[in-house]
């Protein structure tokens, strides 16, 4: 490659890292053609990219976004994504369901280091919209059995 294209790309990575929550450094030795395109698609699915550079590309891009990389070794694919939480169920699922391929090197998490176990711990928390979702529920039954407090209330009274 040359000089220019390579600083294109370090440009083009920076660009997308900059509003990424999280970033994951993968390890996709192992996986054939037809299974990195479904991790693909997944991923585009749920909003995330997934992008394969050369490490020492990875780790200047890194640095220009203002964030801090580890050193990285072996083929490398870096998820970028804004949702970090659904990024880690997509990757987790898939190794799950494909012999823990690809293998997760570790990454960032909001500007924090993280490893293979954090990741996975990601993995089970609920997406924004799920906590939403839960919340609103609980908020609802409570508002619900205050109703229900007031008109038992009501009676009470209109039979006193």
């Amino acid at each position: 490659m040359k000089r220019s294209d390579k600083e294109q790309l370090v440009s083009e990575l920076t660009d997308k890292m900059k509003g990424a929550t999280a970033l994951y450094f993968t390890d996709f030795t192992g996986l054939n053609v037809k299974r990195m395109t479904e991790l693909r698609r997944r991923l585009r699915k749920a909003g995330v990219e997934y992008v394969v550079i050369k490490n020492t590309l990875a780790l200047r891009a890194v640095n220009e976004s203002g964030l801090t990389g580890s050193r990285l070794k072996g083929p490398t694919g870096v998820v970028v994504a804004k949702d970090g939480v659904s990024a880690a169920k997509v990757l987790v699922d898939f190794a799950k369901e494909n012999d823990q391929k690809p293998v997760m090197k570790g990454g960032l998490f909001e500007g924090n280091a993280v490893d293979e176990a954090t990741i996975k711990k990601l993995a089970t928390l609920p997406t924004r919209e799920e906590a939403l979702s839960q919340f609103v529920s609980a908020l609802n039954s409570v508002l619900m059995m205050f109703a229900l407090a007031l008109e038992a209330r009501k009676t009470q009274v209109e039979n006193a």
